[in-house]
């Protein structure tokens, strides 16, 4: 069974949208299992203090070394994979997604301020991660996204297995155009190839629209592909 630990200030937002629909059932059935801690149940003054201001100065706080290092040698062992979602990370990407789903067990460190103090990032052998070149006000949003593209990839979680090789970054492409019911909408036909029954064909076609589509859209891709 797949596990994911949460390490958030904010333990009410799980499990969140992971409690609904494929990942929500998939819970149930104990496919994968999600934990969450509290990191401010480590803080050690009455206040629960997390953070403090940065040596050297600047804006900002950061979350002291004392109790997020207390709160993941509580809830870890060795050689667990912990990662720590933050901007200046490693970017993610379906590759990553792969390589992660492979995991037992996951330790997802949401960070808030400016970070976490350097020195349990060396000390505990986390991995810095990165969703994309932006900024968000915490990394619980930021772990829904780096989750969600990492269940749907264990055995189990999603209904149809197949579809999963055929969607963009599958094989270095973007999907193909997908078409549905009713066959005309707003004097719009489906392309005909499609209604033909001639799986050859289709084939062929969705392929040559994946690679126009990476071309034009994406060309690091695209170069990768050829």
């Amino acid at each position: 069974m797949f596990v994911a630990t949460v390490f958030t200030l904010y333990p009410d937002l799980f499990p969140g949208p992971f409690s609904e629909g494929l990942y929500g059932k998939a819970l149930d059935k104990k496919i994968w299992d999600l934990q969450k801690v509290n990191i401010r149940d480590y803080a050690s003054d009455k206040h629960k203090t997390v953070d403090d201001t940065s040596y050297g100065g600047g804006s900002g706080m950061l979350i002291k070394p004392d109790v997020i290092a207390r709160a993941l040698d509580k809830n870890t062992k060795k050689g667990e994979k912990i990662i720590f979602l933050t901007p200046r990370g490693k970017v993610f990407n379906h590759e990553c997604a792969k390589k992660f789903s492979q995991e037992k067990i996951i330790n997802i460190i949401c960070g808030h301020f400016e970070g976490i103090d350097q020195r349990v990032i060396d000390s505990r052998n986390i991995e810095e991660i990165s969703i994309g070149d932006f900024i968000l006000s915490g990394g619980e949003t930021a772990s829904y996204v780096f989750l969600d593209a990492i269940l749907r990839l264990i055995p189990g979680v999603i209904g149809n297995e197949n579809s999963i090789t055929e969607e963009s970054f599958g094989n270095d492409l973007l999907e193909y155009p997908q078409y549905t019911k009713p066959q005309i909408w707003e004097e719009k036909s489906v392309p005909d190839v499609l209604l033909s029954g001639d799986h050859a064909k289709i084939k062929d076609w969705r392929l040559s629209q994946s690679e126009a589509i990476t071309r034009d859209r994406r060309p690091d891709l695209w170069q990768k592909y050829k």
